[in-house]
């Protein structure tokens, strides 16, 4: 039997400058999103976080919060999930991250986190990772283009939603979500000129 997986995604939380952990900002970032996460009406199934610091510790303090233990994943982690089709406008700025493996561990994460659940209840899900790991599994929900998840931005301890519903194509059925975060927390992690 197969049943709705509920795929929530987000990105860490606001990191120090040497990535080694979460600023003030991030570890109250996380506790917001861990209170929301924990009040919304359902409980977590599971928590899975990339092995980098700023998604770990974002990860343990959600964890903690909606009462599940939290477990790494290595195709949760910070890399370039493709570089397939890539315009020329986006090479120098991909060329930047080196030859990370990424495109192995993006079919992995394609693999491990989406699709319908296995037996008959549904199951919800969430995944602390990076941007570009958010765009890819938002990019592929959306059956776009290869690269497109360079082009989806995404806010620290922001929220995106997928559902995966049996016999169905998936639904994006919410996107980069900060309500949980007051003014003051709501755009790090995007570029100064989107922020309004």
């Amino acid at each position: 039997m197969t049943a709705t997986r509920y795929l929530y995604l987000a990105r860490h939380a606001e990191a120090t400058p040497d990535e080694t952990g979460l600023t003030p900002a991030g570890r109250r970032q996380a506790e917001l999103l861990g209170h929301r996460l924990r009040d919304g009406g359902r409980r977590l199934d599971a928590v899975w976080h990339g092995p980098l610091p700023r998604a770990a510790e974002t990860a343990r303090i959600v964890a903690a919060l909606v009462g599940v233990v939290p477990a790494e994943a290595a195709e949760a982690g910070d890399y370039v999930p493709s570089r397939d089709q890539l315009p020329a406008a986006y090479q120098g700025f991909v060329d930047q991250f080196g030859d990370d493996d990424g495109d192995r561990l993006a079919e992995r994460a394609i693999e491990r986190f989406t699709g319908p659940a296995g037996g008959d209840a549904e199951r919800h899900e969430l995944v602390v990772t990076h941007a570009f790991t958010v765009g890819w599994l938002l990019r592929h929900a959306l059956d776009a283009a290869p690269w497109r998840w360079l082009t989806v931005n995404q806010g620290n301890a922001a929220l995106s939603v997928i559902r995966y519903a049996p016999d169905r194509p998936p639904s994006v059925l919410v996107h980069n979500d900060t309500r949980h975060l007051p003014d003051e927390l709501r755009w790090t992690g995007f570029p100064d000129a989107l922020r309004v």
